[in-house]
This record gives C-alpha cells, sequence and structure tokens, in this order.
C-alpha cells in the first residue's frame, strides 16, 4: 500500500515556498516536458519521435478517443491506502504500466535506452528493448541487472537472424518476447520525409544488428570496417512484408518465453493469434505511425476484450499520456498499458534524471487519480469506472 501521491504532491507545493526562491529543476507538465525536448532536440530527431503516419490522423484519433470516456469518481469510500500494483502471467509488477518500446533511442540523448532502462528498473517497472536499440541488448540486460525486461521483436527477412535474436534475449534474462507485427514496412511518414531523416542511414538503432553473428556471418566486410555496406545489408533485413500467421507459429514453437503480439486492432486477428497460444495481445496502432486512417487504439480496446473474453492477457498502447488515460484503459479491457513519448521528452531533457523524475510524477499522479476515482486498488478499476460522453 502506498501514499506517496500526496506526499509528492505536498513536497512540490512546499519547494514553491521556500523563502531562498529555489526552482524545480524538472518540469510538471507533459506539455512541458514536450516543449523542452522540442527545443533540445534538432528537427530530424524530433519529427522522428513526434511525427505519425500520413496526415496524422491516426495520432489525433488515439488522442480524442480518450476524450470520449469520462470517469465516473465514487465518493465516500475509505481510500487512504492504496495499491497500484498487478499481476501479469503469474508475475507481479508495482504499477500497471510498461515502458513501451522506442527504437533508436541515441537520437534523443546520449545515454540512449541505458537511460530509461536503469530509471526503470530503480522502480521495477518493465522496459521494453526495441530491436532497433542503439544499445546492444545483453548491455541494455546488464545495467538493469534483475529487474523485469522484455524483448521486442520485429521478424524481418532472414529467419536465422530472428532465431538469433530470440535466444539472444532468452541468454541475457528478457522475460518475456513481444512479436511486432505491424510494422512489416515503414509507414509513410511526412516529418521525416520532409526532413529526409532516416536515422539507420546514419548507422543509429542497429547495434543489435552490428553485433548479431548470424548478421554479421551475412557480411564480406565487418560493420566496423565498412559501416556503409552493413547499414545497407541492414535495411535488406529488418522488415518483411510477407509476414504471416505461419511465422508467427514458427517464432512461437522456438521459444518458451511468454509471447506477447503488439499492434493488433482488429479482433479477429487478435482470436487468431489467441488461438495460436500467444499468452496475450497488445492493442496498439503503433502510435498512429503506420497507417493513416486507422482506428484509434482505445476505439479496438472493448471489442478486442470482448472476443477473446475476460481472463485473456491484454495490454494496451498508442495515445497514453496522463493518469486519466491509464484508468480509462483499464476499464475499457486492459490489464495494464504500454508508455512511449512521454518517457521519450524526458529522456530528452535529462537523460536518466529526467526519466526517474518522470516516472515519479507519473506515479504520484496514477495514486492520486486512483484515490480520487474512489479506489484503494488499481485492480478494481472495471467498466463502471468509466461513461460514454459527447464532447
Amino acid at each position: 500500500m502506498t501514499r506517496f501521491g500526496l506526499e509528492a504532491q505536498l513536497k512540490i507545493y512546499a519547494q514553491g515556498l521556500l523563502p531562498d526562491g529555489t526552482k524545480r529543476m524538472w518540469p510538471i507538465a507533459l506539455e512541458a516536458w514536450r516543449e523542452q525536448a522540442r527545443e533540445r532536440l534538432a528537427v530530424g530527431p524530433w519529427g522522428y519521435l513526434e511525427g505519425g503516419a500520413g496526415g496524422g490522423s491516426t495520432m489525433a484519433a488515439n488522442r480524442e478517443a480518450f476524450s470520449k470516456w469520462a470517469l465516473r469518481p465514487r465518493m465516500m469510500r475509505n481510500v487512504e491506502d492504496r495499491d497500484l500494483s498487478i499481476d501479469l502471467l503469474g508475475t507481479t509488477y508495482p504499477a500497471p504500466f510498461l515502458l513501451a518500446p522506442i527504437g533508436v533511442q541515441s537520437i534523443l540523448h546520449r545515454e540512449a535506452e541505458l537511460a530509461p532502462a536503469r530509471a526503470a528498473a530503480e522502480r521495477c517497472i518493465p522496459f521494453l528493448v526495441s530491436t532497433v536499440s542503439s544499445v546492444p541488448m545483453e548491455t541494455i540486460a546488464q545495467a538493469m541487472g534483475d529487474a523485469p525486461r522484455w524483448f521486442q521483436l520485429y521478424p524481418g527477412r532472414d529467419p536465422n537472424i530472428v532465431s538469433s535474436f530470440i535466444q539472444r534475449a532468452e541468454r541475457s534474462g528478457y522475460s518475456a518476447l513481444v512479436v511486432t507485427v505491424d510494422t512489416t514496412m515503414l509507414g509513410w511518414r511526412e516529418m521525416d520525409l520532409d526532413n529526409a531523416y532516416l536515422p539507420f542511414l546514419f548507422g543509429e538503432g542497429v547495434a543489435n544488428f552490428f553485433t548479431d553473428p548470424v548478421f554479421r556471418s551475412r557480411l564480406s566486410e565487418s560493420p566496423e570496417a565498412n559501416p556503409q555496406a552493413a547499414i545497407q545489408e541492414f535495411l535488406s533485413v529488418y522488415v518483411n512484408p510477407a509476414f504471416t500467421l505461419e511465422d508467427l507459429a514458427d517464432i512461437r514453437r522456438q521459444t518458451k518465453l511468454p509471447l506477447w503480439v503488439k499492434g493488433i486492432t482488429h479482433p479477429e486477428d487478435a482470436l487468431a493469434v489467441q488461438a495460436l497460444g500467444a499468452d496475450g495481445v497488445i492493442v496498439s496502432n503503433h502510435g498512429g505511425r503506420q497507417v493513416d486512417g486507422a482506428v484509434a487504439s482505445l476505439d479496438a480496446l472493448p471489442e478486442i476484450r470482448s472476443a477473446v473474453g475476460d481472463a485473456y492477457p491484454l495490454l494496451f498502447d498508442s495515445g497514453v499520456r496522463r493518469a486519466a488515460d491509464i484508468l480509462k484503459a483499464l476499464a475499457l479491457g486492459a490489464d495494464a498499458v504500454l508508455v512511449g513519448r512521454p518517457y521519450a521528452y524526458a529522456l530528452a531533457v535529462g537523460g536518466q534524471a529526467g526519466v526517474t523524475e518522470w516516472l515519479h510524477l507519473l506515479l504520484a499522479e496514477l495514486d492520486l487519480e486512483l484515490a480520487l476515482a474512489g479506489y484503494r486498488s488499481i485492480r478494481d478499476v472495471d467498466r463502471s469506472a468509466v461513461t460514454r460522453v459527447s464532447r
């Protein structure tokens, strides 16, 4: 049980009253984190972080979907002590959110993935490491110690590289495998096209490939000797538009790790993944970065929950910005959510220290939001906690 939300709130208020005029080092509001990140990043990296597919309608829909639902706070309940913990596949985690896989974090801060990995480890919040991380998965694992980490896999063209990545993740102590199925090709991203910016062309985000023995065996020269040739080879195997359910079944057979499938917004796809033997689904439209004009992830969530049943593990991703969003997604059927862009802003602003502070603020806000909504445990939040509204 915790009361740290109130304690954090009072500490912030008290800090503003100090007679020496001490000013907070970090922003409070997410918009302030975002604005400071924009000021610190060059045009190319900012566009890569903030941009979406096409005209950005899916990104907008993700946020608008949350405004269609309102929390219905309950009063006169004893909420003095709260419990934010959840259970996923038999493992207890301290909060109902995970840090989403974001690739190429070296373009955001020199500490790259090591910064959020260490910050998450301090709180035992699961950190999802991207296939296209700027730091090898083994190095990230070493930095996190025994803290929970999952490996996100893009199933590329070479099945031998895919198998090698799975084996490396298993050896490095990753506790789950997340196969992303909505990125078999890169979406039409106009900000990146306008900036002529693709970080992979500069050798960013390719650390797992350049350190992989199977990938290196495809090269006539090592990545160190001829990085441009290695980059071109990476581009030839990174994505796989021919990927099918049968290929996913092959991945399922290769590992005993819990298998999550990310990028599902259609209930029939969710049912197919469930029947195949995946341990859970992550409802996601890739933060609006892949298909312009697509359904908002939150709009898809209730239908998918209804299709797979109440007991099947379901995570939610895309559009989560604040504590209220987390509660709404949980009420509409998610067991936990993935948070992406907010921690990326914090990384750009302050590296590990920035992510640590942002995590502290989100946990405090969530603790207070839960209590003021009338709940002692995050596990008690259900459909009765929200109502459909017209705004």
